[in-house]
């Protein structure tokens, strides 16, 4: 099949106590998986089996249209998954240095004015869904969010950072206190791959 599930880049309890083990396990296993499994089975027969992931997603246009609303959540929910997974480490948090962290103050006055802003996007998205820092069509940094598994490639956005809202991502520590999973995700924002993205983006402008 074209597209994998890949291993994480740390074991499941690597993120603890902020996100446990068996919700990592389950979340990566189960709910990743699965996305991967029904990408690749949807896009059997349409001959785009071996387009990259990005591109499809992109432009959707390229799909037939019977297979469009299918590889659409499968394949985004395959791709901010793997963006999700990426954006966190153990022993992260903090804050960003150097090129990020000045664009980021440059739009939003501070950081903690950022992380306000990106945690009052998590909280209030109304059911499931994401929210993202990523570079608008002008790669400036943006807040925004997207519900189930959009992606900001529709909108030709290029995302930097995510945090999943699904229930499924922390219902099992927190249950319905979706602000403190929040709160507890800055401490595992893994910003050297974060500022990583910034820089290879802004390379490519």
């Amino acid at each position: 099949m074209p597209h994998v599930l890949t291993d994480l880049p740390y074991d499941f309890s690597a993120l603890e106590p902020y996100i446990d083990a068996k919700t990592m396990q389950i979340h990566h296993d189960m709910h990743h998986g699965t996305y991967v499994k029904k990408l690749n089975e949807a896009l059997i027969g349409t001959g785009l089996e071996e387009t990259p992931l990005e591109e499809l997603l992109r432009d959707l246009s390229k799909v037939p249209e019977e297979k469009r609303t299918a590889i659409k959540n499968h394949g985004g929910g395959h791709f901010n998954h793997t963006l999700f997974w990426g954006s966190m480490m153990r022993n992260g948090g903090g804050m960003p240095s150097n090129e990020l962290k000045s664009a980021l103050e440059d739009k939003w006055s501070s950081f903690e004015t950022f992380r306000k802003e990106f945690s009052d996007a998590a909280a209030t998205l109304f059911g499931s869904g994401w929210a993202w820092l990523s570079l608008d069509t002008n790669g400036q940094p943006i807040i925004h969010k997207t519900p189930n598994q959009d992606t900001p490639l529709a909108q030709n956005f290029t995302p930097l950072l995510c945090l999943d809202v699904w229930e499924h991502a922390y219902y099992l520590h927190y249950q319905n206190r979706r602000p403190q999973y929040i709160d507890a995700f800055f401490n595992i924002i893994n910003w050297p791959e974060i500022e990583k993205r910034y820089k290879e983006s802004r390379n490519r402008a």
